[in-house]
């Protein structure tokens, strides 16, 4: 998946690589979308391990580390981050409880550090204000990555980002 992306993904290159026979795959995981589901997921644990060793070394602003992990990781790992969201899930395919732990613990660490800079009385929204900080960086990172910002005459989407980011956290300050 690193390597070639979600469009030029292939159990059979993936079955050869590891010495198994497309059946075995296939007897280890189900479905091509349970191996997709397994790879997406350990995505998202390197992701979550990159984010909180950026954390661990950053300075005091860990919105900006925040921020600035996001792209980072999207630009180093672009086949797998993009592979997170070009898989879609069919409507009887269910990820399992350990799976949504899995791949909720990069959430859950920003949102402990969009709960720490809120004040009290607005802590009990940050679960939901924190998913829509990700979906705002997410969408700049997308733009980014794309060219699309290229285009639009934008050279520091980071920046940009990150303005959109605190200014939603401002107006719950």
């Amino acid at each position: 998946m690193a390597e070639v992306g979600f469009a030029r993904f292939s159990a059979r290159e993936v079955a050869k690589r590891v010495g198994y026979s497309i059946g075995t795959l296939y007897n280890v995981f189900g479905t091509l979308d349970q191996l997709l589901i397994a790879i997406n997921t350990r995505t998202f644990q390197l992701w979550a391990d990159d984010v909180r060793q950026a954390l661990e070394a950053s300075g005091p602003d860990k919105i900006r580390c925040l921020v600035e992990a996001y792209f980072r990781f999207a630009r180093a790992n672009t086949h797998s981050w993009r592979a997170i969201y070009d898989h879609h899930l069919p409507a009887d395919v269910i990820l399992s409880d350990e799976q949504n732990l899995l791949r909720g613990g990069l959430t859950q660490i920003i949102l402990e550090q969009v709960e720490a800079v809120l004040p009290p009385e607005a802590q009990p929204g940050a679960p939901r204000l924190t998913r829509s900080l990700i979906a705002v960086v997410h969408g700049h990172c997308v733009f980014d990555l794309n060219g699309s910002f290229e285009l639009m005459g934008v050279d520091q989407p980071v920046e940009l980002a990150l303005e959109r980011v605190r200014e939603c956290l401002c107006e719950r300050s």
